[in-house]
């Protein structure tokens, strides 16, 4: 009996041409290094360096603008004599102090907005009003209230830290999946191991970025305050090491000066939050 169900014969194709198929193609040695970010950032920073250079020389004015090799010059001088180093450390140490205070505060303000319904109104009221406004505008008053003392660049700390960070925690608090909500609630989590293992895991994006914009409010906010504000009662920080300087219009400190602002934020935002992000919320595939 003939065959009725029409199967169609199979197909082979003879004339692929060559190299088809290959997927997977070896990168040469500039693609891989390329492939590097650090490699790139690095390169970024050499043409800049070099336009900077070049730019300086064409116009000739030290005092107006010096070269990049003579700011590098008084940089790693101010390193050798540790007189950057000492001015860059009481910078930090004040900028820690508010940092940490600011932290403290914005997890009450956060705990507060999560547990009752009037909390959360009053932190969008107090975020409205006072995350927009500069915290430098508040010095004059912090002179006021605290006098000339490491009270006055705190209080100001605190206010650069404190908005951003209860405003995008609170809203990391309030992202987290109803889902991973729920699981906590079935397992019968008791309410710190709910806030630790399900709010907090699950809105790590949001706290993290509120982190990185409370540390940069705060260097910008404490240079600007010690510009100012001058030396202290425990010693003048970068801002006042940049202010002397101009007074004494020696312009290459002066960069160098800012270039140790620039080369501190870089070291922390590179080494520190890129640190805690790869071993945080990309190990766990919450970002690419």
């Amino acid at each position: 009996m003939a065959d009725v169900r029409g199967e169609r014969p199979d197909y082979i194709a003879d004339d692929v041409p060559a190299g088809f198929g290959v997927v997977v193609k070896p990168l040469g040695l500039w693609e891989r290094v390329f492939a590097i970010g650090a490699v790139r950032k690095g390169l970024l920073l050499l043409a800049m360096a070099a336009i900077w250079e070049v730019y300086a020389r064409w116009l000739g004015n030290s005092l107006l603008f010096p070269t990049f090799s003579e700011t590098a010059t008084a940089f790693f001088a101010g390193l050798r004599t540790a007189e950057l180093i000492a001015v860059t450390g009481r910078s930090v140490e004040m900028l820690l102090k508010g940092y940490a205070l600011g932290l403290l505060l914005a997890a009450v303000a956060t705990a507060f907005a999560t547990a009752t319904r009037v909390g959360a109104d009053l932190l969008d009221t107090l975020t409205s009003m006072f995350n927009p406004l500069p915290s430098i505008a508040l010095l004059p008053l912090a002179m006021i209230w605290f006098g000339l003392g490491d009270g006055s660049v705190i209080f100001v700390l605190i206010h650069a830290v404190l908005w951003s960070v209860a405003l995008n925690t609170h809203a990391g608090f309030r992202s987290v999946s109803p889902t991973w909500r729920m699981v906590g609630q079935n397992y019968g989590l008791s309410r710190v191991a709910y806030v630790t293992r399900i709010l907090i895991p699950g809105a790590l994006p949001s706290i993290l970025t509120g982190l990185k914009i409370g540390w940069a409010f705060a260097w910008r906010t404490l240079i600007a305050a010690e510009l100012v504000f001058g030396v202290s009662s425990s010693g003048g920080g970068l801002g006042w090491y940049i202010f002397q300087n101009k007074n004494l219009l020696d312009i290459p400190n002066v960069f160098a000066g800012l270039l140790m602002v620039i080369v501190f934020g870089l070291v922390v935002d590179n080494f520190v939050f890129r640190a805690l992000e790869q071993r945080t919320i990309r190990r766990w595939g919450m970002q690419s």
